[in-house]
């Protein structure tokens, strides 16, 4: 489905935006906000990291991008297709071609039984059946991702580092223009993660895909030439070649990077000047942070967070 002629002519050679994407999940109690207008923007052959902590609203942005599930309210475009206007057939469609999800359990993107060269061979049957065109081979898959020792092994037989360099090998099978990768990292020893870091690297060289990784893991996302930080469902600060940047939301809002705003409690007062186009904040009150309350103003728990 195509998006609104006016929204696509502003967003020309962009290859994801949301546009004031809101999503409410409903709670027991009232409405859970998990996302709050997002707006965002990330150009063809990005590599970027939405970095976030538990409940943030990462998952569930990821989850919109890759279709499955639809925003309350907004937009969301991959190239120029709508994701919240496409069918089931579409959107299978699209997974099989133009947009790959990787999910963070390596065998979910995988037939445990199967080898590496059948489950590549596997994920293009899809691209092939609609005659997308493939760069690769599994043969070739296979030498790229050094993945030849284990090629003809079951997934079941690898360890947790070889199963998530064939997930990403056979995420590049459909030759995707898109690389949806949902904490890649999270279930791997500083080695693993290394690895896979690499591994991701390496799948971006090949193919020049968009990749968009939700991650907590701040060694991924620094080595990432873009960042951005997501924070009760708002992105704010964002890392590009280094600089720490914030974002404007609609409603006027900045989050400040984490490490500034763990010096300021919340609530506390800023005086606003603007003065050669630059703007300054000066706290002129401090509110003292209720017992028991993190360094981010949020309370304690004693669970863990649910990742919205």
């Amino acid at each position: 489905m195509m998006p609104p002629p006016e929204l696509l002519t502003t967003v020309r050679g962009t290859e994801v935006v949301c546009a004031g994407v809101v999503h409410v999940y409903p709670g027991e109690d009232a409405p859970i906000v998990a996302l709050r207008n997002v707006d965002l923007r990330v150009a063809p052959g990005e590599m970027l990291a939405v970095i976030g902590p538990s409940g943030s609203g990462k998952s569930t942005l990821l989850a919109l991008l890759g279709g499955l599930m639809h925003p309350t309210a907004g937009v969301i475009l991959i190239g120029e297709n709508d994701m919240t206007g496409l069918d089931g057939r579409e959107l299978a469609r699209l997974r099989a071609t133009e947009l790959a999800l990787l999910l963070q359990d390596p065998l979910q993107n995988l037939l445990p039984y199967a080898t590496a060269m059948e489950n590549l061979a596997f994920a293009q049957r899809g691209a092939r059946r609609r005659r997308w065109p493939l760069r690769w081979s599994p043969d070739e898959l296979v030498e790229a991702f050094g993945l030849g020792p284990v090629a003809r092994r079951p997934m079941y037989r690898l360890s947790g580092g070889e199963q998530q360099r064939v997930a990403i090998a056979g995420a590049m099978a459909t030759s995707p223009r898109v690389l949806l990768a949902d904490e890649p990292t999270a279930r791997l020893d500083p080695g693993g993660r290394d690895a896979v870091i690499d591994n991701l690297r390496r799948a971006h060289e090949l193919s020049g895909a968009t990749v968009i990784i939700v991650t907590h893991d701040t060694a991924l996302a620094d080595a990432l030439p873009r960042t951005l930080g997501i924070a009760h469902g708002v992105l704010g600060s964002e890392r590009r070649a280094g600089r720490r940047l914030a974002v404007a939301d609609r409603g006027g809002s900045v989050q400040l990077p984490p490490e500034i705003a763990a010096q300021f409690p919340a609530g506390t007062v800023f005086a606003v000047t603007v003065e050669d186009g630059v703007v300054q904040l000066r706290p002129e009150r401090a509110v003292a942070p209720e017992p028991g309350a993190r360094a981010d103003g949020e309370p304690n728990t004693d669970g863990p967070a649910r990742d919205a």
